[in-house]
């Protein structure tokens, strides 16, 4: 007996696909040699780098599960709100990355990871608004983003 019919095996392959790419992409602007969001920062809190892979997989893995249990629901009023937010702040986790990393940044990060907060706030109240799982689902990123928040703040 399988689980979820194949055209929504399909679908949630293509969800946590379109999210771990979005993740790899971001990461992209991190380099070798990052430790931890408080590089240069000289905060008593970093994230070893060799927790970020997983880290961000199992992050990404979530956001991807929550997409799908959305998608899912694409005819119910609010479900195109709901999957436009969750682009935007997908973008949004992108371009902090290239800032805040990639440009070493860390004022251009805080005003991309401020709208990037309020973007994955408003996800999380739409996504939970349509299916509680999926909201739910997202609150580990929001603590992600809140830390990073927190970090870029004192950069």
């Amino acid at each position: 007996m399988d689980l979820l019919p194949q055209d929504d095996w399909l679908k949630l392959g293509a969800s946590v696909a379109a999210c771990e790419v979005a993740g790899i992409a971001g990461a992209a602007f991190m380099g070798p040699g990052v430790t931890g969001l408080a590089i240069g920062v000289g905060l008593d809190f970093v994230t070893p780098d060799l927790a970020f892979g997983p880290l961000l997989t199992a992050l990404y893995i979530l956001m991807g599960v929550a997409l799908f249990l959305v998608w899912k629901r694409a005819r119910r009023p609010g479900s195109g709100r709901a999957l436009e937010l969750f682009g935007l702040q997908l973008a949004l986790g992108v371009i902090w990355s290239a800032v805040f990393f990639g440009l070493k940044s860390p004022v251009g990060g805080l005003v991309v990871i401020i709208s990037l907060l309020a973007t994955t706030l408003l996800t999380i109240a739409e996504f939970w608004r349509l299916d509680a799982r999926a909201g739910a689902l997202l609150l580990p990123y929001l603590a992600w983003v809140t830390f990073a928040a927190v970090t870029n703040y004192f950069a």
